[in-house]
């Protein structure tokens, strides 16, 4: 029997139907990652990291996964390029996006990779991520007392 993880998701987009974008992809997640814990309210940004006249709307979600870190990135990856996204970023800078799913904690690990970094190492500048990762995290905690 495998091992269940607990993993730390931020979701974001800015383009087209926000929140059906955000609903669309929990369900992608709950097929590909595994089952969805809890869910932080939607929350509306400016863009980061670059200009843009679209808003963003953002998440963060917890869940139970099978998968390991590297498996989680390829379905993510995936879940981002099957809704339609096809670049991260062009000449290094941000773009807009239909969806953007960044691996925030995985359990208590650390994952130092070219390509993979946990905890996301940008988290704590994004207030987009920390109230709503803030949010879902205080409920854990009450739940557990």
């Amino acid at each position: 029997m495998r091992k269940e993880h607990v993993a730390y998701l931020a979701i974001g987009t800015n383009l087209g139907d926000k929140e059906r974008n955000i609903t669309e992809a929990y369900q992608r997640i709950e097929g590909k990652v595994g089952r969805i814990e809890r869910k932080s309210s939607l929350y509306h940004s400016k863009p980061w990291g670059f200009t843009s006249q679209n808003d963003f709307v953002n998440t963060v979600i917890c869940c139970s996964t099978n998968l390991t870190p590297r498996q989680l990135l390829e379905a993510t990856q995936s879940i981002e390029r099957d809704m339609g996204r096809t670049v991260k970023s062009k000449c290094g800078e941000y773009q807009d996006r239909i969806i953007d799913i960044d691996i925030i904690l995985y359990d208590k690990m650390t994952v130092e990779e070219p390509d993979l970094h946990i905890p996301h190492p940008l988290m704590k500048e994004r207030p987009f991520v920390m109230i709503p990762l803030e949010e879902i995290y205080k409920e854990e905690q009450t739940n557990d007392k």
